[in-house]
């Protein structure tokens, strides 16, 4: 089984989004610190290519991000990361604070965004279904933060091993109110250190959390990564941001609140700070970003993202060799989701195989892009090696699976 280290973006992946940041706009930079109470960079050049972790890069794109604020607690199979916080960003000037649970993860977050410092948690998916009322709270009062979900088996306590279980409580507003945040999905160690830095350049743009959601696996599996900072251009000033009045230009004291009716400013009725977040859940739409591979004459597409998009990429390639016209198209923002791209290659009559480690939830928007013109089959968690909880789906069986089909 061969497994690509690196994964490049192709250009369609940013195709039509017209502010998409240019990726490789990047210089390398890293040694973000604080100074004179104010965080900098020294911007001093880097060439530096280190072999980590996934759970590892989290951190360092983090820190290339210049977030030095995390809150978390420690959970499998996402222990290293709280633990590269916990040594690293002491040596940085930074903050660490180990939580007594997920719950006081998320509000200390909560806390540190709303001071307008680049913040973050990261945690599993047990943990995860204990931020989800903060999630909401988070996104209704407009707080830039990013969170890192590694998925592990469900549900309940499920298993201290890989899944992709959390894709509907992810994309589909897990908490109360029917709220939006961008989803990433990296698929290698180094797309795991960039999309963390995207995450936070995004979450700044619109002013609302962004979700980076990985797997056991990546989080677990080392590979070379790049440490670089990536610009993707400026941004607002964080005028809104609660630092005291002696802070402030004006001199006024700041509010932000996550409830309705308890301030005048800035949307004074219910209506129109949802007609407010409307309107910015359109503009993160235009966020979608997506990979295919060898998918231009594809007769079956495979949909998959994460590790098992790395699984099925094996799987093409041995379709391929046998004459087969089989493509794949990854997902890189599970949400926004790129229905576009599938309702296109649907009307022209293209089969899909969703692939994905679970009973089957990102095969539902897969569902909705189809329209119904034709079939999208699902190959889930049920078809992996092993019955274990350390059972994996692998290129032998999509690729079984690819033959049934055609």
């Amino acid at each position: 089984m061969v497994l690509r280290a690196e994964i490049a973006i192709e250009a369609n992946s940013l195709a039509g989004v017209a502010s998409a940041p240019k990726r490789y706009n990047a210089c390398c930079v890293c040694g973000w610190t604080y100074k004179g109470g104010r965080l900098k960079s020294d911007r001093r050049p880097s060439t530096e290519r280190i072999f980590v972790q996934g759970n590892e890069a989290i951190g360092w794109g983090a820190v290339s991000a210049g977030c030095l604020h995390f809150f978390g607690y420690p959970i499998t199979p996402q222990n290293e990361t709280t633990e590269w916080f916990a040594r690293e960003l002491p040596k940085r000037g930074g903050v660490f604070v180990q939580s007594e649970s997920e719950t006081g993860s998320i509000n200390m977050l909560y806390g540190a965004a709303a001071a307008g410092v680049r913040a973050m948690t990261s945690t599993s998916s047990p943990g995860w279904g204990l931020m989800l009322e903060t999630m909401s709270h988070l996104t209704n009062a407009e707080l830039p933060c990013v969170v890192v979900l590694v998925q592990r088996g469900g549900p309940g306590m499920g298993t201290t091993q890989h899944a992709q279980m959390d894709y509907f409580s992810t994309c589909w507003g897990g908490g109360q109110g029917g709220y939006k945040n961008i989803v990433f999905a990296p698929a290698s160690v180094q797309e795991t250190a960039d999309l963390v830095q995207l995450a936070f350049y995004l979450a700044d743009k619109y002013r609302n959390p962004v979700i980076v959601l990985t797997d056991g696996i990546l989080g677990q599996m080392r590979e070379p990564l790049e440490v670089r900072t990536i610009d993707f251009g400026p941004l607002p000033e964080k005028d809104w941001a609660l630092r005291g009045t002696a802070h402030q230009k004006d001199g006024r004291r700041q509010i932000l609140v996550c409830t309705s009716g308890h301030a005048t400013v800035p949307y004074p009725t219910y209506l129109e700070l949802l007609d407010h977040l409307d309107r910015k859940y359109l503009q993160m739409r235009s966020e979608v970003r997506h990979e295919t591979y060898r998918a231009e004459d594809a007769e079956l597409l495979i949909v998959a993202y994460g590790y098992v998009a790395r699984v099925s990429e094996e799987a093409v390639n041995m379709a391929r060799a046998e004459g087969l016209k089989v493509g794949l198209l990854r997902p890189i923002t599970l949400w926004p989701f790129p229905h576009e791209v599938i309702r296109e290659k649907a009307a022209r009559g293209c089969k899909f195989l969703v692939v994905e480690d679970s009973l089957g939830q990102m095969i539902e928007d897969v569902k909705i892009a189809v329209q119904g013109r034709v079939e999208a089959h699902l190959l889930g968690v049920l078809a992996r090696h092993l019955p274990t909880a350390m059972g994996m789906i692998l290129p032998d069986r999509v690729f079984e699976e690819i033959r049934s089909l055609i």
